[in-house]
């Protein structure tokens, strides 16, 4: 199991409306964080603040700056302390992650899923 390498597959994919928030959540932006919550709409996330159109990726996801040109996109997200809890417990699982591509993911821990699940738990227990 590699670390994170911020190849932004799981922000990407699940950036739209697959990830929901947590009613203590919404209220917590609504009360401290009034520039994510304007992006709530009916208790649900990640709506255009002027149209109330659902976006189709994260208002938060960005583009990490490269140190080469040629370098391949990294991503960031400008409210990782405050992201929902949707995003803080993925990946939780090691199908899940073979099924979305996760770059974590070697062959090794495909071949021993228990072994790799393990350590997925390990490092993911300082996120969740």
């Amino acid at each position: 199991m590699k670390e994170c390498n911020q190849c932004g597959k799981c922000c990407i994919k699940y950036g739209g409306g697959d990830l929901s928030a947590t009613k203590e959540e919404i209220d917590l932006w609504e009360l401290f964080n009034p520039e994510i919550y304007e992006y709530v709409k009916n208790n649900e996330i990640w709506f255009d603040p002027k149209t109330g159109m659902r976006l189709s990726t994260c208002p938060f996801l960005e583009i990490a700056p490269k140190k080469e040109p040629l370098a391949k996109n990294m991503y960031t997200c400008s409210i990782y302390l405050d992201r929902p809890e949707d995003c803080r417990h993925y990946p939780s699982l090691i199908p899940e992650m073979i099924r979305d591509e996760c770059e974590m993911i070697e062959p090794s821990d495909i071949k021993n899923q228990t072994r790799a699940q393990q350590k997925l738990d390990i490092l993911m227990i300082d996120s969740r």
